[in-house]
């Protein structure tokens, strides 16, 4: 590929970035610079805050983001297999003939009977589910 295919992503890439600072330097050079106490007090919703900001979350909490992330990228390895699920289950058989292959469908069977095993194991130690 040639380097002249790049130069309208490059081109756009640049202007992006421009029209971003340019409106920061905007923003910094002609906004209003004027602080006081009120506006230098932390604001939530409308209410006063309760309690430090710097408060610790329950261990459970980065427990439950975790394995939520990691199911929800499992699941997205799911997306290239569907594209190339009709390829993955095509071969040619004797005389060149296509025939159906159930190697694309049983290689997803078991990715996700290692994801329901796992899901198991997690429920049974009881690392998701709020009390």
């Amino acid at each position: 590929m040639q380097v002249q295919a790049y130069i309208p992503a490059g081109l756009a890439i640049a202007l992006a970035l421009a029209f971003c600072g340019l409106f920061t330097a905007l923003a910094m050079f002609l906004g209003p610079k004027a602080t006081n106490p009120e506006k230098l007090k932390p604001f939530e919703c409308g209410s006063e805050p309760i309690g430090s900001p710097r408060g610790r979350y329950s261990v459970k909490f980065y427990q439950v983001a975790i394995l939520f992330l990691v199911f929800d990228i499992e699941a997205a390895f799911m997306y290239p297999w569907a594209v190339l699920y009709s390829h993955l289950s095509r071969t040619t058989g004797p005389q060149g003939a296509p025939q159906i292959s159930f190697f694309g469908f049983g290689e997803m069977l078991i990715f996700v009977a290692i994801l329901v095993v796992a899901l198991a194991y997690v429920w049974r130690k009881k690392a998701i589910g709020w009390e």
